[in-house]
């Protein structure tokens, strides 16, 4: 399981194409799961705000922080603080800085001192194990490892290498994984785990609450898919997203309206690690192998952590399974885009006009 289009965290060169193709899509309007706000811009938004924003590459995505605020000044400080606060919580939780906990913790098996934010995030991540029924798992780590070391697109992989794979889901199941106050240990040699799948929703949060805490009342924080919203756009008006079209053209799926919420979407149209373009970024802890159902799904929820999590569980299901799981949460929605473009909605999920 490894959510997003994107590996959590691993630092992220972005050239001035790529950059370009980021930033220059603020013209519609409308945020989608690419990220829409310029590098730096501070003007006056209308008689009694400014809209403030930023953009800087963290987490292996470009992160967006928009904030609407009667005083320029408070939104630079808010956001300022927004960042350095994902900046803190990246040195806790990156798996590839050796000098992280989390880094410490593969490598020996065990915390003694684990940061409460670390023990936070392991809790959740086997609370979303258990309610997906095995679906997220972040001891997916060695099959990914394996896979993003071994593959190669000109080819698909050898019967050796799908051997490994198999042998390897022996180290795969969350409830290896042992929390009891500050002490973690893994139950198992050679267990590893990645929180690809959940941290960078969690960082998005504690980020948001930087700004809330601020005494910002409209903003709007883009983290490569993971947005988070506070209040509304305006007053009256919420912030529009538009979730990217799987064919990576401009039929958006669905538009939809939050204030005071979240979505995230998990999609298998940026990575691939074979051939044939079976073998992509989201990977089953059943099967060791990608999903090859649903193209996208996008969650809403009240937290970004929550959307992040459900997004990555919900894709590894068959689609029926999934919407059930999101019927079953009240404060949850979800839109389902499978293989062959079949849009498959959640109870509660509504689309809005642009």
């Amino acid at each position: 399981m490894l959510s997003k289009s994107h590996e959590f965290i691993r630092n992220s060169n972005i050239n001035r194409r790529e950059f370009l193709k980021i930033t220059g899509m603020l013209g519609a309007g409308v945020a989608t799961s690419s990220l829409l706000v310029p590098l730096a811009e501070a003007v006056k938004f209308d008689k009694n705000l400014y809209k403030v924003s930023r953009s800087l590459p963290r987490m292996g995505t470009m992160v967006s922080i928009t904030v609407l605020d009667g005083s320029k000044d408070r939104g630079e400080e808010a956001i300022s603080a927004a960042f350095n606060e994902i900046e803190r919580l990246v040195k806790i939780m990156s798996r590839f800085d050796t000098t992280t906990p989390l880094y410490q913790l593969n490598s020996e098996g065990f915390l003694n001192e684990s940061p409460p934010e670390l023990s936070y995030l392991l809790n959740k991540s086997k609370h979303y194990h258990s309610l997906s029924n095995g679906s997220f798992d972040i001891t997916i780590k060695p099959i990914l490892d394996f896979i993003t070391q071994s593959s190669k697109k000109d080819h698909n992989l050898s019967d050796s290498e799908e051997k490994k794979i198999k042998d390897l889901l022996r180290l795969v199941d969350s409830t290896f994984i042992h929390t009891s106050g500050k002490h973690v240990a893994f139950k198992k040699d050679g267990v590893q785990i990645t929180l690809d799948g959940i941290a960078k929703g969690y960082i998005v949060d504690r980020a948001t609450k930087k700004i809330s805490d601020a005494g910002i009342k409209h903003a709007l924080i883009n983290a490569g898919g993971d947005i988070s919203a506070i209040g509304g756009k305006e007053d009256s008006k919420p912030w529009k997203i538009a979730i990217e079209d799987p064919l990576k053209g401009k039929n958006y799926p669905s538009v939809v309206s939050i204030k005071n919420g979240s979505i995230a979407t998990s999609g298998n149209y940026e990575v691939f690690f074979d051939k044939k373009k079976v073998l992509h970024h989201i990977i089953n802890p059943k099967t060791g192998l990608s999903p090859l159902i649903n193209a996208s799904v996008s969650i809403q929820a009240p937290t970004t952590m929550e959307a992040d999590a459900l997004s990555t569980a919900v894709f590894l299901l068959d689609p029926n399974s999934g919407i059930k799981l999101i019927n079953s949460i009240p404060s949850c929605k979800s839109l389902i885009v499978t293989k062959n473009q079949i849009k498959i909605k959640s109870n509660s999920w509504q689309n809005s006009k642009i």
